[in-house]
Formats: C-alpha cells, structure tokens, sequence
C-alpha cells in the first residue's frame, strides 16, 4: 500500500508551484473578470490540497474500507480572509460592489440596491470588523456573505420552511443560503453551519436523497484526492471536508463541502439510511 506522503507528492508540487507564483494563482472571479478576486491578505486561501473534488457521477468502489488514513490538516485554516478584486487590495475602502452586495445589504439592514455607497462600505466594513474579517474594506465578498448568511440563521434557521420536519433525521441543505442543519422532528440535532455546494455546470442534485455509504478515510481513487468524512448521497455527491477555505469565489464540483471540523462532527450525527434533502440554487450557478 502506497503512503499518504508519496500518494501526495504530485499534489504538494502544484501547491508549490502556486506558492511561487504567488496570489496570481489564487482565485479568479467568476465569468473571467479581468480583475479576478484574490485572497485580500498574503498567504490566506490557499490550500493543503485541491479544494474540490469533482463529481464522480457513479458511486464509488465499495471495496476501499481500509487502506491508509487520511491526513488531518497539520493548521487550521483561516475562514476569514475575504477575497478582493485585485485592484481593490491595499484600499481603505472600495467603491466597487462585491460579488453578493445585494445579499449583504438585505442582511445588514442597508438600502438594497445592489450598488455601494460610501454609507453601505462604512456599514459593511464595520461588520467586518465586529466579526474579525480581513481586511476589512467593505467590500461584500464570498466570506461576508457567508458570514451574514450564517449569523441570520441562528437567529430564524428556517424563515421559509423549506427543510421538511420529519420524525426521522433529516439533513437539510439550503444551496441559496449555502447552509446545512440536520434535524428529527422539530429538534436541531446538528446545528447550522456554513457549506458549499456545486459551481456552474457541477450542480449538486436537488429533491430527497439517503446516505447510502460512509467513509471516513475516503480517497477519491479517479481523481486521487482526498474527501475526509466522506457521506455519499447521490452517486459521486457526498459530504466531506476540504483541507482549505470554504468560503470561496467558485464552488465545488458537485459535493457538499464542509469545513473538517465540522464534517467530522456531521460524521457522528449522520447514519447510513438517513435521508437528506436540498433545495434551492448557489448563487451564480
């Protein structure tokens, strides 16, 4: 049995290869925008390991129980870099309205016209702020967004009633919201937390679903990357955690993609045969 380190060798090659080209490898903005998004503060957004891990369509091999653990993170990652326009890095205070400023403005209260004044940066970077997001410029990216999402639905988890309540456990996944919870009956077994799903063209499947295999070490054997707490649900879709930041520009290729610490506590609240069930669209797929 080949070794974790030497299984990722190729993997921590690229990584090199993109420390050494520095942020121009970082992250680019959806629909090829010229002045991609780049991590706002040096070295944050990257990643141990490829973040996504494409769908596999097809259920993968069942005959992989064993085999050689899955590393966890040797750092935890830092969530709450925010990703800028790259002539945005180094402001005081953009001009330009993020990618989710209609969405940051609904959740802070402010006029919700999609454009950014001078009141809606002071506003957003205030919250940015209070909430530790750097830098903060109030510029409503990907982590803002995430972060507001996240916060509102600790206050009103389920304003629509989307997640149907069950006697049953039932893990609810909100692709507009970009939220997960898991719930039996009126009771919130697993709390909410932020995820990601798929980016255009990877869409993670929507309507009922059940987990039908689990894998704790799970290692993509077609794409050769790892999927720690790996619970699959529809073919190649599972959850899982990634080893870098969740909040990102793009989305995955069609899994649920958690942070590991809380796919490895999702790992203790899910079973085999529990339902699950998505509704909605990411934004911008």
């Amino acid at each position: 049995m080949t070794s974790w380190r030497s299984r990722t060798a190729p993997l921590l090659f690229v990584l090199a290869a993109s420390l050494a080209l520095g942020p121009v490898a970082s992250a680019a903005s959806p629909g090829g925008d010229p002045d991609p998004l780049v991590p706002g503060v040096a070295g944050g957004g990257r990643a141990e390991y490829p973040m996504d891990t494409p769908d596999q369509v097809l259920p993968p091999l069942h005959d992989v129980e064993g085999g050689v653990p899955v590393p966890e993170p040797e750092e935890e990652v830092d969530e709450l870099v925010e990703y800028l326009p790259r002539s945005a890095v180094g402001a005081a205070c953009t001009v330009r309205a993020g990618i989710h400023q209609r969405r940051v403005e609904r959740l802070l209260g402010l006029p919700v016209d999609g454009k950014q004044s001078a009141a809606d940066c002071r506003a957003i970077r205030a919250f940015q702020v209070k909430e530790k997001i750097k830098p903060a410029v109030g510029y409503a990216g990907p982590v803002t967004w995430a972060r507001a999402e996240l916060l509102a639905a600790r206050k009103n988890l389920d304003p629509a009633r989307r997640c149907p309540v069950k006697t049953y456990a039932v893990a609810c996944v909100d692709l507009d919201r970009q939220l997960m919870w898991v719930r039996k009956g009126k009771k919130v077994t697993y709390a909410v937390v932020n995820m990601r799903s798929g980016r255009p063209g990877y869409a993670t499947r929507t309507g009922w679903h059940t987990v039908y295999w689990r894998h704790k070490d799970h290692w993509s054997s077609i794409y050769d990357t790892p999927m720690p707490y790996a619970q699959f649900f529809s073919g190649g879709q599972a959850f899982h955690a990634v080893y870098g930041q969740l909040a990102t520009p793009g989305g995955s290729r069609g899994c649920v993609n958690l942070s590991n610490g809380n796919a490895r506590k999702l790992w203790d609240v899910l079973r085999k045969g529990d339902r699950v069930y998505i509704w909605g669209k990411r934004p911008g797929s």
